[in-house]
């Protein structure tokens, strides 16, 4: 596929005083309208939308929604989508709209700048929308990075945001875990794990630190086994002299390794071994 360029930019894109003597506003039926199939934005929250209906049957749509015309009186949206949504609510016929001259391309941009800017996509939306861009338009993270204001690493650990397991990142949409949990989590390959890991971390309600330090126990369980076991290891002298008890009053010795005082123990299976015992001492 031939690489395409990045469009015209968010400036060039929305309506602001320089070119909306370009541009034509129209009173455009509102069922006259559908949605932009490029949207990033799959989330709208029932509540702010009701506050932006009560608004507008107040005091009217005050900022024209953009659409472009894709055939005889049908439109598609390109930004606006909650005042169309909020209009309908209220029962408008009908809503100013700025009709432009849209790609597909476009399109897209437009939506995830727009959204993006107003911080309005969780971390999966954003994360979807920048592979949608890169897959559809044969652009470069760099590229993409660019034109969204962000850096090339930080879209690129958005992007990989989408190999988590659907109920992690359903968990990371609802704001359940933060990014740097969901992060910490992609190291664990298989799907299981990652989503109990997840319900853990929200029970225990960790920090991205304490997720971290988790999943690398998760990740490495001998080795963690490993390094406890060779932390409580008795020293070579302390071993020595066991075996030697161990000889002398003929049972079985152990000494455990303790922060302060090492326990020793003896194992004694009836009164007779230990009065035998207690005279070997006396």
């Amino acid at each position: 596929m031939s690489k395409k360029r990045l469009g015209k930019g968010l400036s060039a894109l929305i309506n602001n005083d320089d070119n909306i003597d370009q541009s034509r506003v129209e009173d455009v039926f509102t069922d006259q309208i559908e949605p932009n199939p490029f949207q990033p934005r799959t989330n709208f929250d029932e509540d702010t939308l009701k506050e932006l209906a009560n608004s507008i049957q107040e005091k009217g749509v005050i900022q024209p929604i953009t659409v472009r015309k894709i055939k005889a009186e049908k439109y598609q949206i390109v930004t606006g989508e909650r005042r169309w949504r909020a209009s309908k609510l209220v029962g408008l016929k009908k809503i100013p709209a700025v009709i432009r001259d849209f790609n597909d391309q476009e399109m897209l941009e437009v939506a995830l700048i727009e959204n993006i800017q107003r911080e309005d996509l969780n971390p999966i939306e954003e994360a979807a929308a920048y592979k949608e861009m890169i897959d559809n338009f044969g652009i470069t993270q760099a590229e993409l990075a660019k034109q969204v204001g962000k850096s090339r690493s930080n879209v690129s650990n958005m992007i990989r945001l989408l190999k988590l397991a659907e109920k992690v990142k359903n968990h990371l949409q609802h704001g359940a875990i933060t990014i740097g949990h969901a992060r910490a989590l992609l190291s664990l390959e298989e799907e299981e794990k990652q989503v109990a890991a997840c319900e853990n971390i929200i029970i225990q309600d960790l920090t991205v630190r304490e997720t971290e330090k988790y999943v690398d126990k998760l990740k490495n369980p001998f080795e963690n086994e490993k390094k406890k076991n060779k932390k409580q290891e008795l020293e070579p002298i302390w071993q020595e002299a066991a075996v030697e008890l161990e000889k002398k009053l003929k049972t079985k010795v152990n000494i455990k390794k303790r922060k302060k005082n090492n326990l020793l123990t003896i194992e004694i299976d009836s009164i007779e071994k230990l009065n035998d015992l207690l005279d070997k001492l006396n």
